[in-house]
């Protein structure tokens, strides 16, 4: 090959790179290594699908990637619109599977989740919204921007899925939230949320009898919070998936019992060891160390968000990425809090780690959103 050749091999190199932010890439590769190893133990069976999510959602993220941010947020209202759509042709024409109806089959396309899209085009609309009203936000615009985010969550929470309404919810209320909501509406909300909860603690004993209805959930979620307080009321049943988890977490000890050797995993003792309790696996064959250094790749991950949100051009892509960053913090939470018993379980995904092709492929376009708002900043 001469000389031009390899120029011209060069150019198109780079124009295919720049994007990547190198940071992020490196976390992401770390914490992608880690759910193929994961899932290797956990369902070798699942493998090969695995990679081809991990495949299709690294171009998913490098296509957002390469699209400028104020483009992006000029096509949200498109995405909106579309996704709340796709929520009422789930309510219409969904696909019934385990008691819930999420999924959408449209000849010849594979079966997909429309809720999950709702995690990107959730914070992706009320950025753009917020953006277009930069110089006169107002108590109108908050209300307004609580309405566009009601709406998909009531449809997502009546199909139901109460793991995928509170992760929409929360991506949307971040960027509420950043948009500078005020400290004395959310103060008063967090006191009544946390007497609540150590009021449940303590006297939630009654509320938890058969007969008693909670208002706005269904029977079994009312059966999670309240194995949460008390996994041994139901061993066999409700509780079953927290015991096993917790059981599995604490015999890892500080080194792990070695890959493809935990036998909570490997006996069938732990359930949704692939996909929710994934972390469990983690912890059983891996121990503390591996614990660790997880949770590092998660605390980089965050950190590099927050930079790139802090140095964001535009209020829109500070809105965006922050909340992004946000909506990892709280996939995170939620799923390592179910897991080790302290939340109940709504069915969160470990993120990038857990089996799945909708939220894999969700999680890296959030990934692609953060590099493009990176590379906007360069740019300018």
């Amino acid at each position: 090959m001469n000389r031009r050749g390899r120029f011209h091999i060069t150019r198109l190199f780079s124009a295919l790179v720049r994007p990547l932010d190198p940071h992020l890439m490196a976390i992401l590769a770390a914490l992608l290594l880690c759910s193929v190893v994961l899932i290797a133990s956990a369902a070798p069976d699942r493998f090969d699908a695995q990679i081809m999510y991990i495949s299709l959602s690294l171009l998913g993220m490098w296509i957002v990637a390469i699209i400028p941010t104020r483009r992006l947020l000029s096509l949200a209202p498109i995405f909106y619109v579309i996704g709340v759509a796709l929520l009422i042709a789930v309510d219409m024409f969904g696909t019934i599977s385990k008691g819930a109806k999420r999924w959408l089959e449209i000849s010849p396309f594979p079966r997909m989740q429309p809720s999950e899209i709702m995690k990107i085009v959730m914070p992706l609309t009320l950025a753009w919204f917020f953006q277009k009203r930069e110089h006169f936000i107002s108590w109108k615009e908050f209300q307004f921007a609580v309405l566009l985010l009601v709406g998909p969550a009531y449809l997502i929470a009546k199909q139901p899925d109460l793991g995928t309404t509170i992760l929409v919810c929360s991506s949307g209320f971040f960027v509420i939230f950043f948009a500078g909501l005020w400290w004395r509406l959310i103060i008063p909300v967090a006191l009544a949320a946390l007497t609540a909860i150590l009021a449940f603690s303590f006297y939630g004993g009654e509320l938890c009898q058969p007969d008693v209805k909670w208002p706005g959930l269904h029977d079994y979620q009312k059966e999670r919070i309240c194995t949460l307080r008390d996994p041994d009321r139901d061993p066999r049943g409700k509780g079953f998936h927290t015991i096993q988890s917790t059981i599995a977490i604490g015999s890892g000890g500080f080194t792990g019992k070695g890959w493809k050797q935990g036998t909570q995993t490997h006996l069938s003792f732990l359930p949704e060891q692939h996909t929710d309790f994934v972390f469990a696996v983690l912890s059983e064959e891996f121990g503390l160390i591996g614990v660790l250094t997880l949770l590092g790749l998660y605390m980089a991950l965050l950190a590099r968000g927050f930079m790139i949100a802090a140095s964001a051009s535009t209020l829109g892509g500070k809105l965006l990425a922050a909340s992004m960053t946000m909506v990892f913090f709280t996939y995170l939470f939620v799923n390592i809090g179910m897991v080790s018993g302290i939340l109940p379980v709504v069915g969160v995904p470990l993120p990038f780690i857990s089996y799945g092709g909708t939220a894999v492929v969700s999680l890296c376009l959030g990934v692609g959103i953060l590099m493009g708002i990176r590379r906007d900043k360069q740019e300018r």
